[in-house]
This record gives C-alpha cells, structure tokens and sequence, in this order.
C-alpha cells in the first residue's frame, strides 16, 4: 500500500504543496506550524513510511566517518574492532560510507588531545570515541555536542556525555560475573592474585576500573575471608621485568593458585607459568587474544571472557549510518554479550559472527 502512495497524494490529502511535503518529510525548515500538522496528520492517516534506502542512495552524498582509539600494537581485540568497522563500511559502500581511524597514545592527555582536534577539523559525519580520562573525553565530545556531530562510544560507557550510543559490555557485571567464574575453580583457597598493569597507578580504560568493582563486590559480598593481593606491574613492561616480578611474587605467596587479570594480558602471566613449569598455577583472563587461547590450550589459562570486538566495532559505524543516513532511531545502550571460554570450546567461538 505505501508503495503506491505518491508525495503528489499526500500534497492533496493535507491540501499544501509538494513542495511542502518535502520539506516535513525531509525534517527541513520553512515549513509554518500549521502545514506542518496537515502533513502529519496526512502521512498518519495512510499510515505512509517513506523508503529511507532509495532517498539517501538518490541523495548521492558521501559520509566520513572517525574513530578514535588507542595505538595498539596488534593486539587482537583492537585489530577486531577495526575490522568490523571496515566489514560495516563494505558493507555501505554504495552509500559512500568511508571509515577514518585517528590512534592516540594511552595515559597521554596530549596525544588524546592531538587526535581529537584532528577529527574535528576534518568536519566528519559522525564519531566513534574510545575514551580516555573522564575530562579530556567530555572536553571532546562537548565540541561534538556545538557542533552537532553525532558520536557513539565504544569500550566505556560514560553516559553523562550523553552519546547517541554505546557498545560494550556491562562492565560492572562482566566484573562481578568474572569473579563468580573464579571462585568455581577457587572457592577453596585463602588467597588470589590480582594482576594489574598500570601506568602512574591508572589502568588503561574506565572499563577496566568499573569490572574491578565488581570483582570486589562480588567477593566482599560471598568469599570475604579469601584474600586478594594484588600485583602491580608497569604497563608496556619488558618480558624481563615481568618475568622478576612474577617470580618474586609467586615465592613469596607459596599458597596462591589462582590469579585473574581483567585485561587482555593473561597470557603475560599464562606464558611464565609454562616456562617456569608452574604448572599448579591458573590465570583467568580476557578476550580471544592468539597469545591466551595459545596458555589455554596449554593449560596455564582456566577461562577468557570473550567480549565480540568484531561486533562492536561494525555495529558503532552501523549505528552512525543508520541515524545519520537513514535517519532512524538507534538504540542508546547496547551491552555485549558476556561469554565464558574454556579450552573444551575456545576452538569454536567465532570472533568475526554478527
């Protein structure tokens, strides 16, 4: 029925011109209050929904789109992310989507700051931010606010900057759920370690904060008499630096057994374990990194908590698409599955599987 229905009818039906209907369709100004309502009051009554695909594909306009994310240096869940947004911009390559990737440097403010104003002055559509401290990403996103550049977060949610949308975990439960998974395999020991890579005592993302929370209130809550000491060693360390502490931790906490990191690096402590032949020792991680699933297999990792980088990342340009050239309603928050691998079915998670 609706295919049938020309702007030529709905001109009739509220008694304006084409013209007119146009415009209200097309949510462009000079069109008075009153023609606006007929419009409205027409397009409802024949239940009328325009076909957003043919507009935007005869519009002809092309779209950049930015992400700005930490430098990696081939780090899996990074490196998934990335190619998501690619897989979205293929995708709607007839739609003259293209995808720009700007990389600061973790802790650095400055470098943050750099990337930032380099979107900015190349006028983007829309924005993908992983966030850095709370401050330097609300001075950013609040350019973007004036500007009206729609952005969407990625990794933390920080939901007083108000983005159109978020993807990632929970980041609370995924904690508060990593620690229930550990206390499976630990609910009989005295102590755990705690592995931290920091940076002037930071960790690297306001995620990692807000599942450390929920570790600990998990464990206050149903294992308080198990003690968490925790290990804080330099982020971007050498393998030698890592190797001493770690050997110095573990003989001087003979009784410890179990470790968990709330990072990607498991597999920093996982492959001391198998060159030191620890093998009375597990660590239980994050995210499908080639180096963890390899400790898994081998035995020094218990369990990864998956987190679908691949997803997030095509659905945050999918996103931008959808309420920019489509001009729909996106969804606000969209958490992420929380997924628990194991050697027995690491081999058959699909990373890239929307």
């Amino acid at each position: 029925m609706t295919d049938k229905i020309r702007i030529k009818d709905i001109a009739e039906k509220a008694g304006v011109s084409v013209g007119t209907v146009d415009r209200v369709l097309h949510n462009r100004p000079n069109v008075s209050p009153k023609a606006r309502e007929k419009v409205e009051a027409a397009l409802k009554e024949v239940d009328y929904h325009p076909n957003m695909y043919a507009s935007a594909l005869a519009y002809n306009k092309s779209y950049t789109f930015y992400i700005v994310m930490p430098r990696h240096e081939q780090e899996a869940y990074w490196e998934e992310i990335e190619q998501g947004a690619y897989k979205a911009m293929e995708a709607r390559r007839d739609f003259h989507i293209n995808v720009r990737i700007l990389h600061y440097q973790r802790f650095s403010v400055e470098s943050f700051n750099e990337q930032c104003e380099e979107c900015l002055s190349n006028n983007p559509e829309g924005v993908v931010v992983v966030p850095s401290a709370l401050e330097e990403t609300r001075e950013f996103t609040d350019k973007l606010h004036e500007l009206k550049i729609p952005f969407v977060m990625l990794d933390s949610y920080m939901p007083d900057l108000r983005p159109l949308s978020f993807f990632g975990q929970d980041s609370f439960a995924s904690g508060y759920f990593a620690a229930r998974m550990l206390m499976l395999i630990a609910s009989k020991e005295k102590e755990v370690m705690f592995f931290k890579l920091t940076k002037n005592g930071h960790s690297s993302s306001k995620q990692q904060d807000n599942r450390e929370v929920g570790f600990r209130h998990y464990m206050r809550d149903h294992f308080p008499e198990i003690k968490i000491t925790e290990l804080d060693v330099p982020w971007g360390g050498t393998k030698q630096e890592y190797t001493e502490a770690l050997t110095k931790f573990f003989d001087e906490h003979p009784d410890v057994h179990h470790c968990i990191t709330l990072s990607s690096k498991a597999h920093i402590v996982g492959d001391f374990l198998l060159r030191s032949n620890r093998r009375d020792i597990q660590i239980m991680g994050y995210d499908m990194v080639e180096k963890n699933a390899h400790c898994m297999k081998e035995g020094s990792i218990s369990f990864l908590i998956a987190q679908h980088a691949y997803q997030q990342g095509y659905c945050c340009i999918d996103a931008l698409f959808k309420a920019i050239v489509l001009k729909k309603k996106v969804q606000p928050v969209n958490y992420m599955p929380i997924e628990l691998l194991s050697p027995e079915n690491v081999d058959f998670y699909r990373r890239t599987q929307l």
